[in-house]
């Protein structure tokens, strides 16, 4: 079985484009695998899949990474307090899995020093010993060894770390990225190798055979209204938070198979922890640990773990969750921060793998991934999280070679070079998160130096990224651009609001949209945006 070779023989300038993408699908009447979901997950099946030979097509309702794997902590780690529940098998597989990631992705990944402070005469032997046990488990892929600091030591690496009453610290690594920008790359790299991914694609029933098994699915084409029916010898299921829509198609009234949990962010100007430091507090007063963590030139402060029972595209930050944040930072850092401080407040919904008993807190909800296989063949995945996606994938597929749905083959993705794969050893430029694309975007801004302008006076993004976004990263509305390319949304929520336009303007010239449609997308996004913005 070999690759799509039309897709590997088109030219490097169109191989992005939608209308490339969308007219495999007229050339391919039957898939080997489908997958259903563009979020870490769904990209690291399609990858898998991709990396064995599998004619593979992936379909996303609304674009790659919007959901949960847009809106994490930016964190590729194994989970110390996973390793304090005591699930030492799956700290393990999550600190191999951010090794290998660190390898295959290293313009967006890094390794990450963090900072327990300790208030406690107990805290710095606790902990020590603790974060042993954690690089003992990473193995030849460890980022480094974990060592006690003094209080001086802290203080001088965290500056604004509250004095009173410190003991101490302990240092450890882990791993730090852009999420969504890693969902974008990956992509990429899936269509580079001969996969059919296409985002605002939306799945809308399954296909049936007489006997009753799955056959594909019918999807719609959000952009043209377009309707298809797309047959595989595979269909998976990896919606994330909305795994049970897909399998209630499936079996309408069957049990639902995640419990979801919010969890909230808050970003702040650097100057709250300056330094290239992270500060992590073990224990606050819902049972999670708050990060405090370096990214772009902020600070992400969070997160919280509240049950839902609702869920939807865009989650909203509950007040008290809000509260919580500002207040448990507050106790730690000299400078408390206010409301009126946060730039950008965002919300993800965690798919956890619902146990039986239903009582739990979701603190105790299994955070490793679940493969189930319904009557009619369907293949669902849930559970895990962004640092094991790759791990994710290669189970599922392995599961519909068990299966008999696909012929054997083994992964290849352990050593697959994600897109824009460069070491960044500088990363004082924002453009560093384009890796080996970096030369040709700077050399469209040369060949249209207006491009090279910024779109926000008080901001680093150039106008040159939106035009990239569009021919060679898929995006197609101004959320995907301000939301999931360039970041704005997460960084400065007012400020993404006020350039919308100018986005919106870009994106109409590359895309070939009229002014109505321009300011259609103004609305919109403005809409969402102003869910990211924390009134004071």
């Amino acid at each position: 079985m070999k690759y799509n070779e039309d897709m590997r023989n088109t030219s490097p300038s169109t191989v992005f484009h939608r209308q490339t993408l969308l007219q495999q699908l007229e050339k391919q009447p039957v898939w080997d695998l489908l997958v259903i979901g563009g979020g870490a997950t769904g990209l690291g099946v399609a990858l898998d899949g991709i990396s064995r030979g599998y004619k593979t097509l992936l379909l996303e309702q609304v674009d790659y990474a919007k959901g949960t794997s847009s809106r994490s902590t930016k964190l590729v780690h194994g989970g110390v307090r996973y390793l304090a529940q005591g699930d030492v098998g799956l700290v393990r597989e999550a600190l191999y899995e951010r090794g290998l990631l660190l390898k295959n992705a290293p313009h967006l990944v890094k390794n990450q020093d963090f900072i327990i402070p300790n208030y406690e005469w107990w805290g710095g032997p606790f902990y020590t010993i603790g974060l042993k046990m954690y690089d003992l488990l990473a193995g030849k892929l460890s980022l480094g060894a974990s060592v006690h600091l003094s209080k001086q030591e802290t203080m001088e690496r965290l500056p604004t770390i509250k004095p009173e009453g410190l003991k101490g610290g302990v240092l450890y690594h882990d791993g730090q990225f852009d999420d969504a920008r890693l969902a974008i790359n990956l992509a990429q790299t899936a269509i580079e190798q001969g996969g059919t991914l296409l985002n605002h694609f939306e799945v809308c029933g399954l296909l049936k055979d007489a006997q009753g098994n799955i056959t594909g699915v019918t999807a719609t084409d959000q952009e043209t209204g377009t309707a298809y029916e797309l047959r595989a010898k595979a269909v998976v299921n990896a919606t994330g938070i909305f795994v049970d829509d897909i399998l209630q198609m499936d079996k309408p009234g069957g049990k639902k198979l995640v419990r979801p949990s919010q969890g909230v962010h808050i970003v702040l100007d650097k100057s709250f922890l300056p330094g290239d430091d992270a500060l992590m507090i073990p224990k606050t007063e819902d049972g999670r640990v708050l990060f405090a963590v370096p990214w772009h030139n902020r600070l992400v402060v969070g997160t919280t773990d509240t049950p839902l029972k609702e869920y939807s595209q865009e989650p909203q930050a509950l007040e008290e969750e809000i509260e919580f944040i500002l207040r448990t930072a507050g106790r730690y850092l000299t400078r408390a921060p206010k409301r009126s401080d946060a730039l950008s407040v965002f919300a993800g919904l965690r798919p956890l793998a619902a146990t039986e008993g239903g009582g739990e807190k979701t603190q105790e909800i299994s955070r490793s991934h679940k493969i189930l296989v319904s009557e009619a063949g369907l293949i669902t995945i849930t559970g895990g999280k962004w640092t094991t996606y790759r791990r994710m994938g290669q189970d599922t597929v392995d599961k519909a070679i068990a299966l008999g749905k696909l012929p054997a083959a083994e992964s290849e993705t352990a050593h697959q070079p994600i897109h824009g794969a460069q070491p960044t050893p500088d990363r004082s430029s924002h453009l560093y998160v384009y890796g080996t694309d970096q030369p040709a975007l700077l050399e469209l801004i040369a060949e249209q130096p207006v491009l090279g302008e910024k779109l926000d006076s008080t901001l680093e993004f150039l106008k040159a990224e939106v035009v990239w976004a569009a021919r060679h990263e898929m995006a197609r509305t101004v959320e995907d651009v301000l939301a999931r390319r360039v970041r704005i949304l997460f960084l400065d929520a007012r400020a993404a609001s006020r350039i919308a336009p100018e986005v919106a303007a870009l994106l109409a010239q590359e895309l070939g949209h009229d002014a109505t449609w321009q300011q259609e997308q103004v609305v919109a996004f403005r809409q969402v945006a102003q869910q990211y913005v924390l009134e004071s």
